[in-house]
Order: structure tokens, then C-alpha cells, then sequence
């Protein structure tokens, strides 16, 4: 154990192990799981059924490795990742990023709202249409985000959002057990890696399950959670990766659960509407207490990774802005009263309403284009970076099996990336 681990207080040590079962990983979970991993997996697992469970770990696991590594940057060094691409690799980086930001925010921000008002509205069919229902819904769900982030802070945000996680965990685990396939065929999938063929479609949803389980972009907010929470001394990185294990198992099993629902239902569909589906063939599945169940669930999952978006993609807006004035923070939180902050914050809660008009499934497309690139960037940033002792000292220098480990993530994302171009 280390000397920093060692000098701090008991009541210290305790406070922070039982905050880091329900920590900054769970918000990450509860942000990274939206309508796209819950119309993947369940498509998936109506298609090639429970023999890629694994696919569901895999991908879950390579989430944990990059975060992990920005975890490790930041208790190391003192600055979140953007702040140490700005110090080390200049603010060019960051004009670079920006225009990444502004077109993710948009294309991520309209998915969100058609997936939670598409969910409000087969919950509630007050309107004529699913069209107008969903556009209706979606935009009073994203202003009802904007006025809890504005108004409320870190700690509602917080708390809204372990309510959020609790009833969708149970609910979609719920629903799983229902529809149980059976233990054997479960620990087969989990166990015995195999790719149906699916009429050859197998290989690429496999790929695009293990590559959709948990967030994109949302990854980079870890680190300003972590400074919300007080943990940035380097005797943290334990609790981070306990909370971070935490965040991606729930993930995982978020994920596993879909695949088993989508494996004992028969479904068509796309996108939004594909949950919505899916909830009506619960229905004659398991009866109207299913579907009831499985869309409280659903809704859970979708406003949660809604209401993270909302609260934590501002932190990287204001924290580039103050960069790139040369405002340096140091350590210091980002103030969510700051103008940066509240100007992305209207911004995402409202230019995407104009994607509400436009079908889910291409607003789904190019947010999976846009977001596939970001992971192969990150791997390769945090070899580079986590990987020179000079930077974050010895005992936060990748060692061989993270190197690897990431060298792997770097090559699956960037494969996932180009696949569509390679013919």
C-alpha cells in the first residue's frame, strides 16, 4: 500500500469505499446506456440469439480499460485528458475537438429525445400520432433535463440519476428473468464464444453489439465526476477502479439482460420504435404486467442517459473554452454557473429538437459514424500518454497487459470504424 493510501484518515478510507459502490461509475453506466444499446441488443439477440452473450462482456471490458486509463491520467498528473492534450500536444487539439463536440451533441441530443419520447408515448398514446407524440414528448423530457441540471446541480443530478438506474436495473433484469432461455444456454453464450451466421449478417452485428455496450464521448465526463466527488489524490485509484468495476458490470449485465429479451421475443423493427415493439410482443409474451415493466424500464434508460448528457457533456465545453483563454483551473471543478457551461447546456437541450423530425434510425446512423472514431483516439492517446513515466510516474505507467490491452481496443475501434469503407 502506498504512503498516500496509508496517511489517509479511516473514516476517510470508509466514506469513500461505500460512496464508490454508488460513485461516478454507476452515473457512467447509467449516461452510457441509451436507446441505441437497448434496440442493439435486443435486434441482436432476436437475431443470433444467446451464443454472443460474450460479446456483451467484451465490449463492456474495453470500456472499462480506456476509462480505467483516464482515471489513471487524472490521479496522476491532476488534469483531465482534454486539459493534458492542451498542455502536451497544444491548443490545436482542441479546435480539433470542438467541431467533434458541436456535431456529436446535436446528432447524440436528437437520438435521445426521439428515443424518450417515443417511450413516453407508447406509455402514454395522448396524441394522434407516434410521430407527434414522439416530438412532443421528447422536447418536454429535454426541457425537463435542462431545468434539473440548471437548477438542481451536481447532487439532484445525482440523486435523480441513482433513482433512474435502480428502476431501469430492475425492471429490464426483471424482464429477463422472465423470459429466461435457461442457465445452460446462458453460460454457453457467456462462455463458448460463437458467431451465428444469421444469413451472414452475423460478424457485423456481433461487432456492432460489442461495440455499442456503454458510452462514447460521455467516457471523458468520468474525470469531472471524480472532481465533483473529491477524489483526486492518487491513493483514489483503487476506489476508482472498484466504482469503475461496478459501472461496467451493471452494464454488462443491463446489456446481457437485453440480449435475453430480444432472444425470446420475435421483433421487426428499428431504432425507437423497435423498443416499442418489443414491448407489445411482451405483451403476448408474458401479459400487459410485462410490457408495463419492461417500457418503466426502458424509460429509466433512456432519461437517465438523457439527463447525463445534459449535465456532463457541458463540463467539456466550458472546460476547452477556458483553455483555450488560457484560464488554467489547475484541479479546481468546472463551474456549472459559468456562461460556457449554461450556453451548451441550452444548446444541447434545444438546437437537436430539429432532429426530432427526422426518422430515429438516420439520426442513429450518423451518430454511430461520428462516434465511431473517438475510441481509437482515445486508446492511442492514453498508450501514449499513461505510457511515459515522465508524465505520470512509475506507479501509474501502463503496464504490459494494459498496453495490450489497449493496443487491442485501439485496433477493434479502429477496425469497427473503417469496415463500413473497406468494401
Amino acid at each position: 500500500m502506498s504512503d498516500a493510501e496509508t496517511q489517509q484518515p479511516a473514516g476517510t478510507s470508509r466514506r469513500r469505499s461505500l460512496a464508490g459502490l454508488i460513485g461516478p461509475g454507476l452515473l457512467l453506466a447509467a449516461t452510457g446506456v441509451g436507446a441505441g444499446d437497448l434496440a442493439t441488443g435486443s435486434f441482436v439477440g432476436g437475431l443470433l440469439g444467446t451464443a454472443v452473450l460474450w460479446a456483451v462482456a467484451v465490449g463492456a471490458f474495453f470500456k472499462y480499460v480506456v476509462t480505467e486509463g483516464l482515471a489513471r491520467w487524472q490521479l496522476a498528473t491532476g488534469q483531465t485528458l482534454i486539459e493534458g492534450v492542451a498542455t502536451r500536444a497544444g491548443r490545436w487539439a482542441i479546435w480539433l475537438f470542438l467541431p467533434y463536440l458541436l456535431l456529436w451533441s446535436f446528432f447524440v441530443g436528437s437520438a435521445l429525445m426521439s428515443a424518450t419520447g417515443a417511450t413516453l408515448y407508447a406509455i402514454m398514446p395522448v396524441f394522434g400520432d407516434a410521430e407527434t407524440g414522439k416530438a412532443v414528448f421528447g422536447a418536454a423530457a429535454s426541457l425537463a433535463g435542462l431545468a434539473l441540471v440548471w437548477f438542481g446541480g451536481y447532487r439532484l443530478f445525482d440523486h435523480v440519476m441513482r433513482v433512474c438506474i435502480g428502476v431501469m436495473f430492475v425492471t429490464v433484469v426483471v424482464t429477463a428473468v422472465l423470459l429466461w432461455p435457461g442457465t445452460g444456454a446462458v453460460l454457453e453464450g457467456l462462455f463458448r464464444p460463437s458467431i451465428p451466421d444469421a444469413g451472414g449478417l452475423g460478424v457485423t452485428w456481433t461487432l456492432a453489439l460489442i461495440g455499442g455496450v456503454g458510452g462514447t464521448l460521455t467516457v471523458l465526463c468520468y474525470g469531472y465526476w471524480l472532481r465533483e466527488e473529491g477524489r483526486d489524490q492518487p491513493g483514489d485509484l483503487r476506489l476508482c477502479r472498484v466504482d469503475l468495476a461496478t459501472g461496467y458490470a451493471m452494464t454488462a449485465i443491463f446489456g446481457l439482460a437485453m440480449v435475453i429479451i430480444g432472444s425470446g421475443t420475435r421483433i421487426e423493427g428499428s431504432g425507437a420504435g423497435l423498443l416499442v415493439a418489443l414491448s407489445a410482443r411482451l405483451d403476448e409474451a408474458i401479459g400487459p404486467a410485462g410490457a408495463w415493466l419492461f417500457l418503466i424500464g426502458t424509460f429509466g434508460a433512456v432519461f437517465s442517459s438523457l439527463l447525463g448528457v445534459w449535465q456532463c457533456v457541458p463540463y467539456l465545453f466550458a472546460d476547452s473554452c477556458d483553455l483555450l483563454r488560457g484560464e488554467r483551473k489547475g484541479a479546481a471543478k468546472v463551474d456549472t454557473a459559468s456562461f460556457p457551461y449554461r450556453a451548451f447546456l441550452v444548446f444541447i437541450a434545444t438546437v437537436p429538437m430539429l432532429g426530432l423530425f427526422w426518422r430515429f434510425r438516420d439520426v442513429q446512423m450518423l451518430y454511430a459514424v461520428i462516434g465511431a472514431w473517438l475510441f481509437p483516439v482515445l486508446a492511442l492517446t492514453l498508450l501514449v500518454f499513461n505510457g511515459r513515466a515522465g508524465w505520470v510516474g512509475a506507479r501509474f505507467v501502463n503496464r504490459p497487459l494494459t498496453a495490450l490491452a489497449l493496443i487491442v481496443v485501439l485496433a477493434f475501434f479502429s477496425y469497427l470504424g473503417l469496415r463500413p469503407h473497406l468494401g
